[in-house]
């Protein structure tokens, strides 16, 4: 009776593994024009999908460093480039002009790995445990951030600084300390209250940033 149950739970073992092997395809480039439901956009076509597809000219060109961060960070992320739909990755291009500063931010679907192509470039993390890790990183040399903690990156070289990050998600997603705080509706009230700030001084960045109340 053993023997028949270990024979039973094999094959269904085997069984098991060839439908997920059957089930398995080579890529899901997402049909944007289709509509998007709770899993997503559709497959296309694997006969209507093109070399376009799998390239992506999004990140080729310099992004304007006229701004208050003097920085800019151009996404290749999902929709934007459909071919990334179900492979786990992406990428972005980030600018800085020197001073420049993408401020401190998460993200909360991936780690993050940068490498810089032009410039110097200080950056940090901040774990949960309120440690500090610091590196200038020059050209050709490569940080990691880990998913969910607090980071940024600064040019404090003399001349424009430019690196890509690559992340383990097709849509990291990003939020940014300061604009959740003063780009938002949250009262000013509570604001001084929960970060020790004056009320002149939450008032003054929510007018550059945007925030009401």
């Amino acid at each position: 009776m053993k023997m028949i149950i270990r024979i039973f739970f094999i094959l269904s073992l085997v069984s098991s593994i060839s439908f997920a092997s059957d089930s398995v395809v080579d890529f899901c480039v997402s049909d944007l024009s289709g509509s998007q439901g709770p899993t997503g956009y559709p497959c296309k076509d694997p006969d209507q999908v093109t070399s376009k597809d799998f390239a992506f000219s999004g990140l080729a060109r310099a992004g304007n460093t006229s701004n208050m961060i003097r920085a800019t960070v151009t996404t290749g992320f999902f929709p934007v480039f459909p071919g990334l739909n179900g492979l786990g990755v992406s990428m972005v291009r980030i600018d800085l002009a020197a001073g420049g500063v993408v401020p401190l931010h998460i993200h909360r679907g991936a780690s993050e790995i940068l490498v810089v192509i032009e410039g110097t470039i200080r950056a940090g993390i901040i774990s949960s445990a309120n440690k500090v890790y610091l590196n200038t990183l020059q050209k050709g040399e490569v940080m990691v951030f880990p998913q969910g903690l607090l980071h940024f990156m600064l040019n404090n070289g003399t001349g424009p600084a430019l690196a890509f990050s690559g992340f383990g998600s097709t849509n990291p997603g990003v939020q940014l300390v300061t604009s959740s705080l003063f780009g938002s509706d949250l009262p000013s009230e509570l604001i001084k209250a929960t970060t020790f700030l004056s009320h002149e001084e939450v008032r003054r960045l929510k007018g550059v940033l945007g925030g009401t109340n």
